[in-house]
């Protein structure tokens, strides 16, 4: 590690759950003014380590120093007594206050009869100009943009007198500018002394914002180093245990359309438009990328294409075929294969066996049913057959599906898609969340279903992903697309000025965007 004052010593942490030992004596430490990014695979013990230093679990053995002092937090409260505060994924603000009502929720005693509200608008003032964090405190934040919300959670722990700061992923749903500003901000706040846990899964933001690295694996610390000595290819390999080569996108020719949209719009049940006049063609052996911040359309066009949602207007056709009925069964039928946004609830049964969850889509057939009756054998032999085909870890056919790791959840869900060939493959979010080397894996799934014939509609927020995998590119905003772009003639600053809104009509005009 880089040397500076040491304001955070974690000290031989183990925390067991049950058999499982999620830390397993983790020690390391993070100086003053500077950012520690902590990597690791997908059940690394990475969250579980967090939630320990910010008062949500006790430690089993081990302890932690935070400047100077013990911490034996029991609860949140008392790690931010001490100046720690954690910015999590996904956003605990409260839409229908202002800015200021949510920084200062939970700050003054319940036997207060009045709110210092003059006080804590100046202390907010003060923090904006000082840290960079400029934001209107009576703006309501259901009004804000996805990067304002994050300036909120960040302008929150320091309002609480945050000196170390936790971030958990915390560019997964921003623009590239929103990202390169966000770093500006922890550059000059890193600057002025604080210092910062930085958690994330794109490796790029890692090597640009790090002074320190440590990797942990299996739950235990298996590398640490300062950003000098470090490379994506060494972090990747570290993370998983053996060199990672990323898959390669070989140049095929297109070929018949298995996707084709033409001026489809679609409105929610109070009228509200949800997707205008989207038209796109996904052809055999080509993957679309669609980027988009999240929230802009994406999942409208996702529950089409799934046939949980119809359209108001336009025309739907899979390979040639007009499309009127719109049901997740027939899509299914029409060799729709489809990798849902929310692995957890719409991907999976939790409660389910890995077995059950691998024939949920097609139990039906005579290779799994006679009359009604399941096959219990042959269910079970096809999921062990998948188990090795797909490198499902720590799975056998009667383990609860809720139990895996993201990762092998994502594995399930691609096995019981792609062991039927598809011809259009709908890959929403596919990697969200997972580390490089299962969403290497997926990749490389995907890649090869393109070269079989497949189409593939890829929906991500990571445009790193989009930009190794696709063939062509599109811009989701507000409903509305935008034109095709050749993955070799756009770049990620182009990419994030559309994600953005710039060179799209406004969200009240009635014009849009045509993809041919």
């Amino acid at each position: 590690m880089s040397q500076a004052e040491t304001v955070l010593r974690v000290e031989q942490i183990t925390k067991k759950f049950g058999d499982l030992v999620a830390n397993d004596a983790i020690s390391f430490s993070l100086g003053k003014g500077k950012v520690l990014s902590l990597l690791g695979e997908n059940g690394a013990g990475k969250t579980t380590l967090m939630n320990i230093i910010f008062g949500h679990y006790t430690a089993d053995g081990g302890h932690i120093e935070v400047f100077g002092k013990q911490l034996d937090a029991r609860s949140p409260a008392e790690a931010i007594g001490l100046g720690v505060g954690m910015v999590h994924q996904h956003f605990t603000l409260g839409d229908n206050l202002t800015v200021l009502e949510n920084i200062i929720l939970g700050t003054e005693s319940f036997r207060s009869h009045r709110q210092d509200i003059k006080g804590a608008l100046a202390k907010l003032d003060q923090l904006s100009e000082e840290f960079g964090l400029a934001i209107n405190p009576n703006a309501l934040v259901k009004d804000l943009t996805v990067g304002e919300k994050q300036r909120v959670e960040i302008l929150k722990a320091l309002f609480r007198g945050a000196r170390i700061l936790i971030l958990d992923e915390p560019t997964a749903v921003l623009t590239p500018q929103e990202s390169e500003q966000l770093f500006d901000t922890l550059r000059d706040m890193v600057s002025r002394g604080l210092s910062v846990i930085f958690i994330s899964h794109k490796l790029n933001e890692v090597m640009s914002i790090a002074d320190d690295i440590a990797v942990l694996r299996h739950g235990k610390l298996v590398a640490a180093f300062p950003i000098e000595d470090a490379s994506k290819e060494l972090i990747a390999e570290k993370m998983v245990g053996e060199a990672i080569d990323p898959p390669k996108r070989e140049p095929l020719a297109i070929g018949a359309t298995v996707l084709g949209l033409s001026d489809i719009s679609v409105q929610d049940e109070e009228g509200v438009s949800l997707l205008k006049n989207v038209s796109l063609d996904v052809h055999r052996h080509e993957i679309i990328g669609m980027a988009g911040v999240s929230g802009n359309g994406q999942k409208p066009l996702s529950d089409l294409i799934s046939g949980t949602l119809s359209p108001q207007n336009g025309t739907f056709t899979l390979a040639g075929e007009k499309i009127e009925k719109f049901d997740p069964h027939l899509m299914v039928e029409k060799g729709v294969g489809r990798v849902p946004e929310d692995r957890h609830h719409e991907g999976v049964v939790g409660d389910f066996s890995v077995e059950e969850n691998l024939v949920l889509e097609n139990y039906r057939s005579p290779q799994f049913s006679t009359r009604g009756w399941l096959k219990a054998s042959a269910i079970k032999e096809h999921a062990n057959k998948l188990i090795r085909m797909f490198d499902i870890r720590g799975a056998a056919p009667e383990t609860t599906v809720r139990g895996l790791s993201g990762g092998n959840m994502q594995k399930v869900i691609l096995a019981r898609i792609l062991e039927n060939e598809p011809d259009l493959i709908l890959a929403n979010q596919p990697t969200r969340g997972l580390d490089v080397g299962a969403a290497t894996f997926v990749h490389e799934q995907l890649l090869k279903a393109r070269s079989r014939g497949a189409g593939i509609l890829l929906i991500s927020e990571d445009l790193e992903e989009l930009m190794a995998v696709s063939d062509r590119i599109v811009v989701m905003y507000h409903g509305q697309l935008s034109n095709p772009m050749q993955v070799e003639d756009v770049s990620v600053q182009q990419l994030g000025l559309l994600m953005s809104g710039e060179g799209f009509a406004s969200p009240e005009s009635e014009e849009s965007a045509h993809v041919a």
